[in-house]
């Protein structure tokens, strides 16, 4: 799960190999990156791996941090949400799970939960293949309720589902920061993050922030590559994207990271790959490709009508 870059498109380019390139990687860093969390929040512990995470964003955002008249306070919100209370749920989510891979299928319910949320509160209205799409979604995850290497995930699959949920929230928010730098987004998710998640590990494993100076490099690793690879080169790529083409372009591009998510999970953790829960992981996925297209086609044809 991804946040989406609030970043208006300027003038369409040709789509080229560099644009192929970013997308490639972009998707690896974000398909990797449940292998990443699960390592740190293994072999740090979930509240202090969360806290390293989050500074190490700010760190290397610092300099992009701004007062933005009238949007400071929804900056704070959305790092307070994003930063803290979302990675607080995942993390904790991944530390008491063992199946990842039907954890990333679970996170796909962040795109349905999206577009409900926008029907409440935006009162969007939508039709029927987008409706189809969250019914689909819903069931693909609910699928795995009944394959018993999954099953056992409940806890887990719980927390995600809630961390998709606010997920969810942010991504409404989200709206209200297009033309905001996306580095500046994230100096205020890695600076809100920092001291949410520095106020929980501190209460709840002070042990485990005291030993953060002895952390080893390959460790501190794991937290790195989660924190530059998915959030800031990650997140960079799609704004990057973004600005040179249309989202009914780009967005559809962004489906091949849960399904990498799956399979790298499946192989780095032996997690069983048993047919329900590829049922279940393709019904969830074709639903969030049906509402992801469906999604980026309606936005496309009432930005023309603008």
């Amino acid at each position: 799960m991804q946040m989406p870059a609030a970043t208006a498109p300027r003038e369409p380019h040709r789509f080229g190999l560099r644009d192929f390139t970013v997308v490639i990687v972009m998707n690896v860093l974000w398909g990797l990156n449940i292998i990443a969390v699960k390592m740190a929040v293994t072999d740090i512990a979930p509240m202090t791996a969360g806290f390293l995470r989050q500074a190490i964003v700010f760190l290397v955002c610092a300099t992009w941090l701004r007062v933005i008249p009238g949007r400071t306070a929804t900056l704070a919100l959305l790092g307070l949400l994003s930063g803290g209370v979302f990675y607080l749920i995942i993390n904790l989510s991944l530390a008491v799970s063992t199946n990842i891979g039907a954890l990333a299928i679970a996170g796909q319910l962040g795109v349905p939960f999206s577009l409900l949320l926008a029907i409440v509160v935006f009162r969007e209205r939508i039709h029927w293949p987008r409706m189809l799409g969250i019914g689909l979604s819903i069931l693909g995850v609910l699928l795995l309720v009944f394959d018993p290497s999954a099953a056992r995930e409940g806890a887990g699959l719980a927390l995600t589902a809630l961390a998709s949920l606010v997920w969810a929230i942010t991504s409404l928010i989200l709206r209200r920061l297009v033309g905001v730098p996306v580095l500046t987004i994230y100096a205020w998710v890695g600076l809100m993050g920092s001291l949410v998640m520095a106020a929980v590990a501190g209460i709840t494993e002070p042990a485990a922030m005291r030993a953060i100076p002895d952390l080893p490099l390959h460790t501190i690793g794991w937290v790195a590559f989660s924190a530059i690879g998915s959030t800031v080169i990650g997140q960079g790529s799609m704004s990057w994207l973004l600005q040179r083409h249309s989202v009914s372009i780009v967005t559809p591009m962004t489906l091949a990271a849960p399904i990498i998510s799956v399979f790298a999970a499946a192989y780095y953790f032996h997690n069983p790959l048993t047919l329900l829960m590829l049922a279940g992981g393709g019904l969830a996925m074709l639903g969030v490709a049906i509402v992801t297209i469906r999604t980026a086609r309606v936005e496309r044809l009432e930005g023309k009508l603008a």
